[in-house]
């Protein structure tokens, strides 16, 4: 897990991308916005969502196919179709790929990221892995279906978690309304939409204290 002479390793996360993108997309979008202070003490892996998109994807001016989501939504948000499969597959990459520290998410990715840990803990998903430690939510959301919900934030969610929260982002009251089911969050304001933002001087510094928590964690656990 770590090496020596206190040198630690990067903090892993598993990087779970936007509804109708990809991998590749959200690769591009963290690696265009954030800034290499970050960036070095990070190390994000990006896999594609296992469906193919069923629709029209609002990057598609900006970014090239193939598009993809995680699990599919009925219009009237009520119920969700393939969501099994897709925490199967999650756990399938975390398996092969692992291990992760925690989960980066946004939009759909961000929506799944913020509720597995409850549903983990609930022995519902991602029950041959370890537990997810730390969260990086990016537009996040809670579940909307009660069947489902019920179970992701039943108690309050306790991993260390840092939660992106866009002045103009449509999904902000979703955002907050999520924050009420985590321990201590650290929240970080921009002033754009739903998109991955940049930072200002604040955001980064939140940030970079938010990864340093981590790296002692892991520092600590080599000793141990």
């Amino acid at each position: 897990m770590g090496s020596e002479a206190g040198i630690v390793r990067k903090p892993r996360f598993l990087g779970l991308h936007g509804f109708r993108t990809s991998g590749a997309i959200l690769k591009k979008q963290i690696e265009m916005k954030w800034p290499k202070p970050v960036l070095e003490k990070i190390e994000i892996v990006y896999p594609d969502a296992p469906f193919p998109a069923r629709g029209k994807s609002h990057v598609q001016r900006v970014f090239l196919p193939p598009y993809y989501e995680w699990f599919h939504i009925n219009k009237e948000l009520t119920s969700y179709t393939h969501l099994d499969e897709c925490l199967a597959y999650i756990e399938n990459i975390i398996i092969k790929q692992g291990p992760f520290d925690g989960l980066l998410g946004f939009s759909q990715g961000a929506l799944l990221s913020g509720g597995l840990p409850g549903l983990q803990a609930k022995g519902v998903a991602l029950t041959k892995v370890g537990m997810i430690k730390y969260l990086i939510i990016i537009g996040g959301a809670k579940f909307r279906v009660k069947s489902v919900a019920e179970k992701a934030y039943s108690s309050p969610i306790q991993c260390p978690s840092v939660h992106f929260l866009g002045e103009k982002d449509f999904m902000k009251p979703y955002g907050l309304e999520l924050l009420e089911s985590y321990v201590d969050p650290v929240i970080i304001h921009h002033p754009q939409g739903h998109t991955i933002p940049r930072f200002n001087e604040k955001g980064l510094e939140m940030m970079l204290s938010f990864l340093g928590r981590i790296e002692k964690d892991i520092l600590s656990e080599n000793k141990e």
